[in-house]
């Protein structure tokens, strides 16, 4: 699933093409990806995201998100963790604004591409979009295992601090390179928990962005063992812990996020390149890069878990 970097990446090709332009005409070829909006009326006969779609259902969800988002301007692209969302000059009956909001799941790409481009394979969703000074673009939305998708949803305050954030985005917290993040509170709050380290770091309502690749990569950098409980994590530690989640979010920025196959590709379709600076997830048996002991592999939560066990002795 693409984590913070890939988002990231993500957000930043888009804004300067999306920022500004006017949506000319939408095109929804598969409804399922639309899982997460709702009509206006709420009247589709679904209580909300995530179920599957009627023909009707769909049909009714596609003609809502064509017509509502035919015409609008869009802002600057804006991310919280894994989410994405587009501000727009449209306002919800309440009179909220709304956002574009995506969510790219397993494999979901945005996708910036000319008008008479090929099309993309596992298109669901295509806009065309008038730039002043770019002029007219496509953005495909790609998603191969349909597990993202697009929908219209209302901005409100969020509730730690003055953002705007879409409610379906309402309980995710900051990142560690949102320049709000509270340093001092996520620290606090790591050392009362008594999860482990690992699970703690896909809490995506103690640290938004992180997945499964990256919190590997962070508890090897950090030399904690992933089932290391947070109470037992001390201050220095925990310090190390958040200096080292910091450092590798940005080298995976600088290459461009973690692609293991076309499933995560930027906006222009190229893959990044951080898999190559991996230490630990996905290197089971493989020597570790510090010591040379074989990196082992464990499932916590249902996930693997990668780690030395030189490096990272359990405390």
């Amino acid at each position: 699933m693409p984590e913070l970097p890939e988002v990231e990446v993500v957000r930043a090709g888009l804004a300067p093409a999306v920022t500004g332009a006017r949506v000319a005409a939408v095109q929804v070829l598969d409804p399922r990806a639309l899982k997460r909006h709702l009509p206006t009326a709420g009247d589709d006969g679904l209580g909300g995201h995530g179920v599957t779609l009627t023909a009707a259902a769909g049909a009714a969800r596609s003609a809502d998100f064509e017509r509502r988002v035919a015409g609008i301007t869009l802002g600057a692209p804006e991310r919280r963790g894994k989410f994405l969302w587009i501000p727009t000059s449209a306002a919800a009956v309440s009179g909220e604004p709304l956002a574009l909001l995506a969510h790219l799941g397993m494999s979901g790409q945005m996708l910036l591409r000319a008008h008479d481009a090929d099309d993309d394979r596992h298109v669901r969703i295509r806009m065309w979009i008038e730039h002043p000074d770019h002029g007219e673009l496509r953005v495909d939305f790609a998603d191969q295992r349909l597990f993202g998708s697009l929908a219209l949803d209302a901005l409100r305050p969020a509730a730690d601090g003055p953002d705007l954030v879409p409610t379906q985005a309402a309980h995710i917290a900051r990142d560690p390179l949102d320049p709000a993040f509270d340093d001092a509170r996520f620290l606090a709050l790591l050392r009362t928990r008594a999860s482990g380290v690992k699970k703690l770091l896909l809490d995506q309502t103690l640290v938004s962005g992180v997945g499964n690749i990256y919190a590997d990569e962070v508890l090897w950098r950090a030399r904690l063992h992933p089932e290391t409980r947070g109470v037992r994590v001390g201050p220095r530690k925990a310090v190390e812990l958040l200096t080292a989640l910091r450092a590798v979010f940005a080298q995976a920025l600088a290459e461009g996020g973690t692609s293991f196959d076309a499933q995560y590709v930027n906006v222009n379709g190229q893959a990044g390149y951080f898999a190559h600076s991996l230490n630990a997830y996905g290197r089971t048996g493989a020597p570790c890069a510090r010591c040379g002991e074989p990196i082992r592999r464990l499932v916590i939560g249902g996930r693997s878990s990668h780690f030395c066990p030189r490096c990272q002795r359990r405390r």
